[in-house]
């Protein structure tokens, strides 16, 4: 299960989406690597919005139960070019995230396909739910 540890920072995240400012009362842009996760068929499921990045410039790291994706969205335009318009935010980007004990960090898996990065978690196989078996006086029973 994916754990998040700060939940100042959700609520400045989910004050920034309402009113489009930081809990300081600056405005802000929208994150520049939103995600979706969800838990299907034994494992966790992450996907991360990068459109406009370029695999070679996408890092995962893994220390400990932190998983770190850094990605840079680097300029489009070459030479002296006059800008008329900006709104597409450029650098670097970081996101965090701090991976449960049930997760097997150990067979993490990543695709990068039309500017969505999927990792793809395992769950581990001693979180996973099974059957127990029951004994009647030394016997095993019949349901198990």
């Amino acid at each position: 299960m994916l754990m998040r540890t700060d939940p100042f920072r959700d609520l400045d995240r989910i004050a920034t989406q309402l009113l489009g400012t930081t809990a300081a009362g600056t405005w802000t842009r929208p994150n520049p690597m939103p995600l979706d996760a969800w838990r299907a068929d034994g494992e966790f499921v992450v996907c991360f919005d990068l459109p406009g990045v370029s695999l070679d410039a996408i890092d995962i790291d893994i220390e400990r139960n932190v998983l770190t994706v850094k990605a840079e969205r680097r300029p489009t335009t070459t030479g002296e070019v006059e800008m008329q318009v900006c709104e597409r935010p450029l650098g670097v980007f970081s996101r965090q995230l701090f991976l449960g004990d049930t997760l097997d960090s150990e067979n993490i898996k990543a695709d990068y396909d039309a500017g969505v990065l999927t990792l793809r978690i395992p769950i581990s196989e001693k979180a996973k739910p099974r059957k127990v078996a029951i004994t009647a006086n030394g016997k095993k029973a019949i349901n198990a």
